[in-house]
């Protein structure tokens, strides 16, 4: 019986995150992976799978360590974002530099993010890795959790932390409800090469049965697509040949880089909306896509996740400090309070905004166009926008600088 603090089953990002942000709280800390983690070196060809990494988190993974590793490998900033309506006259666009800011973000392949978070947290001499480990079944204790796996070994814990995906088995286990829809779209995700170099800047543009977003690669004439569409439109794109597919593509963004280029394989993958009815429980917590998965429209999924892990960490270290027992749920609402509602008002807002945007009813598309063009123009609006999409609004204490 091996006895910790904190195990977290789930070695992706947010787990990995949290496990990094808990060193030098004197905590032991296990963490649990079915797939042993393999280095493997970066190719020419970049991943279809990346992430929007906002300032918030960029933060975060610079006060655990991992930032300069990620920077090494591989990572893209963008200064610029910009929005408009297909075929119609609604548009926003704004620069990082104009509020005093050096850049927006960083658009960084998730196995680039994956491997410094794990070579960081399996270098701390607190963390323990375990991989492959999967649970076979957890015991609810007084004072600990009781936890067997698959294999036979059996673990204790003060506090279990479900950041197990999107599918949690953690969140089933301790019968928390799901409240979970279809967002009747799925996601088409490529590597592109343009003919105009994208100038760092982010692009999103919205036609009645889609959203398309460009996201700026170091390289000034390649991007990541993220192409969110109805099932059956997706799939079309997806068994298109490659000049089918570049002219479809290029005309849908309204030639913004001239014609298009897809370098390597097209993914796609369903989009559901998850929101759990409760973050925490008697000696547990969820995090991440456990807790809550939102449509990718403003790429927010992960940096939510990141925040979960900032702010419960943060929590487990403050109950510490102070001689309680941080596996108790009466400790653990605070952490649930503060998540449920930037998490909730993120879901909202992606749903009220894809709604908006959806179909070509004149008047949503005349509402929308002048909500686009007096954001766009009126004063206030657009540093209030800034600072929601780099995540400041939504920063815990402890990571922000001091005044």
């Amino acid at each position: 019986m091996q006895s910790f603090d904190v195990v977290i089953a789930g070695g992706g990002m947010v787990g990995l995150a949290l496990a990094c942000s808990l060193h030098g709280s004197g905590l032991r800390i296990a963490v649990l992976e079915h797939q042993p983690q393999q280095e493997t070196p970066l190719t020419a060809e970049h991943s279809v799978r990346v992430s929007a990494i906002n300032a918030a988190s960029e933060r975060l993974l610079q006060h655990i360590g991992v930032w300069d590793e990620i920077t090494a490998r591989r990572a893209s900033p963008y200064a610029g974002m910009e929005v408009w309506d297909h075929d119609s006259f609604g548009r926003i666009a704004f620069r990082a530099d104009d509020y005093g800011y050096a850049h927006l973000g960083h658009i960084i392949e998730n196995p680039v993010l994956q491997q410094a978070l794990w070579q960081r947290a399996a270098s701390l001499s607190e963390v323990t890795m375990l991989a492959p480990a999967q649970l076979k079944s957890v015991a609810w204790g007084e004072n600990e959790a009781f936890i067997t796996l698959e294999d036979g070994r059996m673990l204790t814990a003060r506090l279990v932390v479900g950041a197990d995906g999107a599918n949690s088995w953690l969140r089933r286990h301790a019968d928390i409800p799901l409240t979970f829809w279809d967002y009747g779209h799925t996601a088409l995700v490529a590597t592109i090469r343009t003919e105009e170099p994208h100038q760092g800047v982010a692009r999103q543009v919205f036609h009645g049965d889609g959203i398309l977003a460009f996201l700026p690669f170091s390289d000034p004439h390649l991007c990541s697509i993220v192409w969110s569409l109805p099932p059956d439109d997706a799939a079309r794109l997806a068994a298109l040949d490659e000049a089918a597919f570049n002219r479809e593509l290029a005309m849908q963004f309204d030639l913004r880089l001239g014609l298009c280029r897809v370098e390597g394989e097209r993914h796609t993958f369903p989009l559901t909306g998850r929101y759990a009815r409760s973050f925490a429980g008697h000696r547990l917590a969820l995090i991440g896509d456990a807790a809550h998965t939102v449509h990718p429209l403003a790429g927010q999924g992960v940096n939510l996740g990141f925040m979960d892990a900032a702010e419960l960490s943060a929590e487990i270290r403050r109950l510490q400090k102070q001689g309680k027992d941080f596996g108790q749920h009466l400790y653990l609402k605070r952490y649930e309070r503060r998540r449920k509602h930037s998490a909730a008002l993120m879901l909202a807002g992606m749903q009220g905004f894809r709604d908006l945007f959806a179909g070509q009813n004149p008047a949503k598309k005349l509402l929308r166009d002048l909500g686009l063009t007096l954001a766009d123009s009126l004063p206030g609006v657009k540093p209030r926008l800034v600072r929601q999409a780099m995540g400041l609004n939504d920063l815990p204490d402890w990571l922000n600088p001091p005044a």
